[in-house]
């Protein structure tokens, strides 16, 4: 087989979908050494994109025709190379094209949650996404959960629709004290805090983990410092005007993108991980920071609460007293930290990315018959 990749969510600095993309690629090109993978962009790849770490039969391609690109460029460029089939990562496949496709659809906040998102982004999803759901060959969900959503709001066959888990990265594993100690110095990061990791965006719910700060530092002695790991997103005025009217700037810290391994440092060395998103398909940092020995509070979300299982503790994302009450626990008790640290490390080892690889090149396969 010869498999073209969506690669323009490595154009630029990666999150989630960048991290889902790449990983793959990575994952598929190294367990099926015989295939050729190829991601495709119009787009220079991002110098941070591609790593050292890639099998000589992964290749990127940056095609010339940037205009058009879903309409005409890659379609041409599919009829011209001929690919066994293009797998879209990111909700985006030709819709002019004869080659078989692949459709990832990593949730559907934009059509559910609207609020959420800037307008323009919003209207393109719901004039485009149900017209890519029903071309795609297969379509690629990493939950039960955002299967059951597709197949209903975008009305899919749910046997056309195949769950393949994320997993943390190889990168994420524990790290000792000493071994953190220059990340949080350089990052000016407290011994006790408070991790969360995540675009700041309202979809995420910041909000709340702010709220229930408040409550903890008015009704205790504790005085954690909140570190937020994450670049700046949309809609971020409510979240702002509430850390500047309750004066919380001086316990919360901003360290904007960060680095895998500033990344893995921080993870590592955290009190808690707290994930506290209204809405996910899936939601990689708090599996991640379980790689990395964290003990874990995440929303109790359906999506959340398949990835996570019991190896988290989990919260209402609009309780703000249960929250902070979750908070003091973890600050308080070691043994409560103890306990959800070693349930995190066992569950988060179920999840590999080459897992994820055979299972998608057995939707490549079926796709293919």
């Amino acid at each position: 087989m010869r498999i073209g990749l969506d690669g323009i969510p490595l154009a630029s600095s990666k999150t989630g979908i960048g991290h889902y993309t790449l990983e793959l690629a990575r994952a598929l090109a190294k367990i099926d050494p015989d295939d050729e993978f190829e991601l495709i962009s119009p787009y220079k790849f991002n110098s941070s994109s591609l790593d050292d770490d890639v099998p000589p039969n992964l290749k990127k391609v940056e095609a010339r025709r940037r205009k058009f690109w879903w309409g005409v460029g890659l379609p041409l460029y599919l009829r011209r190379t001929k690919p066994s089939l293009f797998h879209g990562t990111n909700y985006e496949i030709p819709l002019w094209s004869k080659c078989p496709t692949v459709l990832s659809i990593h949730d559907l906040s934009l059509l559910l949650h609207p609020e959420t998102h800037l307008d323009q982004l919003v209207r393109r999803a719901r004039s485009r996404l149900p017209l890519m759901a029903r071309a795609a060959t297969k379509i690629i969900t990493a939950t039960e959960f955002v299967k059951r959503e597709v197949s209903e709001h975008l009305k899919v066959d749910p046997g056309k629709i195949v769950v393949t888990p994320y997993a943390p990265r190889s990168t994420f594993q524990p790290l000792s004290r000493v071994e953190t100690e220059g990340t949080r110095t350089r990052l000016g990061i407290e011994e006790t805090f408070i991790l969360f990791v995540g675009t700041i965006e309202p979809r995420k719910n910041l909000i709340t983990l702010l709220r229930a700060l408040s409550e903890v530092l008015r009704s205790t002695e504790l005085r954690p410092q909140l570190v937020i790991a994450g670049k700046q997103g949309w809609l971020t005025g409510e979240t702002m005007n509430y850390i500047e009217s309750e004066r919380l700037d001086e316990r919360v810290n901003f360290t904007g993108y960060i680095t895998d391994d500033d990344l893995r440092a921080l993870y590592a060395a955290c009190t808690v991980c707290v994930y506290p998103s209204l809405y996910e398909g899936f939601g990689l940092p708090p599996l991640e920071a379980m790689a990395c020995g964290a003990p874990v509070i995440a929303s109790n979300v359906p999506s959340l609460a398949e990835a996570v299982g019991r190896a988290a503790l989990l919260v209402s994302p609009t309780d703000v007293k249960q929250l902070a009450q979750a908070l003091i626990e973890m600050l308080r008790d070691a043994n409560t930290r103890s306990h959800f640290s070693r349930a995190g490390l066992e569950h988060a080892s179920h999840f590999t990315w080459e897992r994820t690889a055979e299972l998608t090149l057995d939707v490549y396969r079926q796709t293919l018959v």
